[in-house]
């Protein structure tokens, strides 16, 4: 018998062999890619201290931190989604992680903001209008959150709603990597908030939003800017102003119906006419339809059971204002003397 046929006989045959074998390997996680224009690259060098040719050291060095320190921390460890932490923390390897726990310490004490968080289940905030991002950027290439707490009815739903709708939307934009450079401005439209709606933003729910944007959620708030407000925003702010760090503090512009000294830092071309811009009609629907169709991703990120906060985070300190209840237990008559004050 020839070579070839005691070859034959001797190998396995392609019948023999397990569905296993015969499938290929699983192909290996795509790997980052920049997205960033050379701008930007020298944009996040300088103001961030980020260094192209050190990324991924710097990325694989919290990995390595997290998986040292909290290895039991559910988590995503992609290069992207550590990379926004980086960057909100200008490359601090430890301030990197801490902020990187705060996240999750966040999203775990506050089980009524963050469980089931998805779009679909946000449709009547979405609807009312209490918040759209603006289709243009500033000059600065920052993203414009409009808020407008007139249109929230409180019978409707509770402010929760409101604050669960927010997250959502910066989780949308932190996605972008132009957005984790350039960070994002608020535009808070309060025309016609009552005191009976401004009395549902106590300071416990205060402490607990500033707890998330100061130190708990990797964007960087380059400015808020305040139209139409009331004088009983002088008591929201007063309730506010506490909590705030300093840096934060000095980027609160209050216009009131001065739509001039907002123009002198937003301009008109990417304002809609309602705020004396050029960009036509406030769009809500656009927004909307972004989030709702980023329903899977949301499902995925937020729908899923995650072990308890103690036994993941141990010792771990939650951000000022995200402290259990018991501590943050503030007197709501206390609060109202206040707003009435401003009267």
């Amino acid at each position: 018998m020839s070579e070839e046929s005691d070859s034959l006989r001797t190998s396995p045959s392609v019948a023999s062999l397990s569905e296993n074998e015969l499938l290929p390997p699983p192909p290996e996680p795509p790997g980052y890619v920049c997205s960033l224009t050379e701008d930007l690259v020298t944009k996040a060098r300088e103001e961030l201290q980020e260094k192209p040719e050190w990324r991924l050291r710097d990325v694989q060095a919290l990995r390595d931190m997290v998986r040292k320190e909290y290895p039991n921390l559910s988590t995503s460890l992609d290069d992207a989604f550590l990379l926004r932490f980086l960057r909100a923390r200008k490359f601090d390897y430890d301030r990197a992680l801490q902020l990187l726990v705060n996240y999750h310490s966040c999203r775990r004490s506050w089980p009524e903001v963050f469980s089931n968080l998805r779009p679909s289940a946000l449709k009547d905030v979405l609807s009312s209008g209490f918040l759209t991002v603006l289709p243009h950027t500033d000059p600065r290439g920052c993203h414009v959150l409009c808020i407008r707490p007139d249109r929230w009815i409180p019978s409707n739903y509770p402010i929760t709603e409101n604050i669960r709708a927010i997250y959502l939307t910066l989780e949308k934009l932190i996605q972008s990597e132009e957005t984790q450079v350039n960070g994002i401005i608020i535009l808070a439209d309060y025309k016609g908030v009552s005191l009976s709606k401004a009395s549902h933003f106590g300071p416990f729910i205060a402490k607990k939003v500033i707890g998330i944007l100061q130190d708990g959620f990797p964007i960087r708030i380059k400015a808020v800017h305040v139209v139409n407000e009331p004088r009983i925003f002088k008591g929201i702010f007063a309730i506010i102003k506490p909590f705030l760090k300093e840096k934060i503090a000095n980027r609160f512009f209050l216009h009131g119906s001065d739509l001039n000294s907002l123009h002198t830092n937003l301009p008109r071309n990417i304002l809609p006419k309602e705020y004396g811009g050029t960009a036509g009609e406030l769009d809500t629907a656009t927004w909307n339809e972004v989030l709702l169709a980023s329903e899977e991703d949301f499902v995925r990120e937020f729908c899923q059971p995650v072990p308890a906060c103690d036994s993941i985070l141990g010792q771990a300190q939650l951000p000022e204002g995200l402290t259990s209840d018991a501590q943050c237990d503030d007197s709501m008559r206390a609060v109202k003397s206040q707003l009435y004050s401003c009267y």
